[in-house]
């Protein structure tokens, strides 16, 4: 069956993904919050933080970035070729080609880390205070790396299949395992009981996926007669070293930014790892949300390309892309003008002081510099990877990036500690995402380059006007929650007031409406307009196969 899928179809998805994003976040600031009330802001939770190297690492790998970026277009490809497909099922063929080969390299990864810890440790954090505690923590840890791939590996199917709802979850599964884990083993363990949460974390991540994924491996019959597939056939070369090396090497090097950042922060006093983990933690959620609705149409632009239909895929690329750059202007605007307000109400207790307020929110509004090259970033790699072959432009940008911060990140660091670190950072990535934009018209998705940089150069004008606006207002009003909430409220508003009323104002156009209506009318009733209208509703073209237009 065909199915091009609505306007209310991916809303319904974005929301339902952003929704479970969101309760995810929550539970990501719960969780910071305990570290922050029982650990605070020393050399204890510092241990902990570069142990915590290993699932960020891993969930860029496996979850994120890689896995998703190879995958999604993979069983995209495999699902359009369902339909014609006589005997046997390409879904389950590439199922059979990848998935084995993958858990037995990723476990080989994890109890090479396990064995490593020491060493990595020492290389991680020369000057950590405390090695020993990282190295435990880091031994826990480094189970995630299975865990994480078979996570992500089920979200890069379900999504591929239209089906969003348990991989959105999986952050809320794993945020629980975590907070659940600390508060019962804080006693005995002390901060070893974070990492052990990490553990049991990474494992509900994947039951609360598998289940989905299997049912929907098992929704077509195969036929009897189905042949034995060829063992180096179809999309079992995905796995060949040449076609995954530029996602690897492009997620790795993304990554790194925290290496450097806490290579060059262990020698600086005791708590700046902590304070740049907690301000990068919610500084990037405005990132988290504006990527949302990429990661729903990501799929779907696979599909599009999988069916020939590259003019469908860039309008969905370009729409995507200033809505992202919308939320996350708004959000950087708030977090910079409310940066102190939102610390102290979000971990000001317990061992975590004024001070570290302070410093936590100083770094955070030089992280917030970098939000839209981050989301540039995340969401145009996304035409360089939905190719067939990816290409080694993406990982050469994002290297170029990784360059400038560590060399503007060594000086800044001796100058203004830890926010000279954070300026490096949004430095780098938005070197990385000003490159990626110049080079995405000659890619699979041929963006219009200049029409999207006027308007995210005017979009970002608006952000300045409105960051000042709301830092008029924090400043002004003493309570916190009140000063926080009349800041937000005048950062939206001038917002949307400056792109409303300036010259040249770009277009964000909103999700397009469902085709309900053009799918009533009878063919005799105005078919040049309900023609006109059924294509404006379908973001990729009629001609897209999915199998089903529910979310799950």
């Amino acid at each position: 069956m065909k199915w091009s899928p609505s306007g209310r179809f991916l809303l319904r998805a974005a929301a339902v993904t952003a929704a479970l994003t969101a309760v995810g976040a929550i539970l990501g600031l719960v969780r910071d919050q305990i570290l922050a009330g029982y650990f605070g802001a020393g050399a204890e939770t510092d241990a902990f933080l570069v142990a915590w190297t290993v699932p960020e690492f891993a969930s860029t790998l496996l979850i994120e970035d890689a896995m998703a970026l190879i995958l999604v277009p993979a069983f995209a490809r495999a699902l359009a070729r369902r339909a014609g497909s006589l005997f046997g099922d390409p879904v389950r063929t590439l199922v059979r080609a990848t998935l084995p080969r993958l858990v037995l390299g990723v476990a080989a990864a994890s109890a090479l880390l396990v064995f490593l810890a020491p060493w990595l440790v020492a290389a991680l954090a020369p000057g950590l205070p405390d090695p020993q505690l990282a190295v435990d923590c880091t031994r826990l840890t480094a189970t995630c790396v299975l865990s994480f791939a078979l996570a992500g590996y089920c979200s890069a199917a379900l999504r591929a299949h239209g089906s969003f709802l348990p991989p959105a979850a999986i952050y809320v599964a794993y945020n629980v395992g975590i907070i659940g884990t600390t508060l019962v083993l804080r006693e005995p363990l002390g901060v070893r009981s974070a990492a052990a949460g990490v553990a049991v974390g990474g494992v509900l991540m994947v039951l609360v996926q598998a289940p989905s994924l299997l049912r929907e491996l098992r929704s077509r019959p195969v036929p009897k007669s189905e042949p034995k597939p060829a063992p180096a056939g179809g999309d079992g070369r995905l796995l060949v070293l040449g076609m995954i090396a530029p996602v690897v090497v492009f997620a790795l090097t993304r990554q790194s930014q925290i290496l450097i950042e806490r290579f060059l922060a262990s020698p600086l006093p005791a708590g700046a790892i902590s304070h740049l983990n907690y301000a990068q933690k919610v500084a990037q959620m405005p990132m988290i949300l504006s990527l949302m609705l990429c990661t729903v149409s990501f799929p779907v632009v696979a599909r599009a390309l999988a069916s020939g239909d590259a003019e469908a895929a860039r309008r969905r690329v370009e729409r995507d892309l200033l809505l992202a750059a919308v939320v996350v202007l708004v959000g950087a605007s708030t977090v910079i003008a409310a940066a102190p307000q939102i610390v102290g109400l979000l971990f000001e207790r317990g061992a975590f002081d004024t001070g570290d307020t302070a410093a936590t929110a100083a770094v955070m509004r030089v992280y917030a510099l970098g939000l839209l090259g981050q989301t540039m970033v995340g969401a145009l790699v996304r035409c360089y990877f939905s190719a067939v072959r990816p290409l080694w432009y993406p990982a050469a940008a994002m290297g170029a990036g990784l360059a400038a911060t560590a060399v503007t990140g060594a000086a800044a660091a001796q100058l203004w500690g830890a926010a000279g670190i954070a300026g490096a950072n949004a430095f780098g990535i938005t070197l990385t995402a000003v490159m990626l934009l110049l080079g995405a018209h000659r890619q699979s998705v041929p963006v219009d380059v200049r029409r999207l940089g006027e308007g995210l150069l005017r979009l970002a004008t608006a952000g300045a006007w409105a960051t000042g606006a709301g830092w008029l207002c924090s400043v002004a009003i003493g309570p916190q929650l009140l000063s926080l909430t009349v800041a937000a409220l005048v950062v939206v508003g001038v917002f949307l007031l400056f792109v409303a009323c300036a010259a040249k104002a770009p277009e964000i156009p909103p999700l397009p409406r469902s085709p309900r209506r053009t799918l009533r009318r009878t063919p005799h009733a105005r078919p040049s307009r309900a023609a006109s209208s059924a294509a404006e509703a379908s973001p990729v073209g009629r001609d897209v196969p999915l199998d089903r237009g529910r979310i799950r």
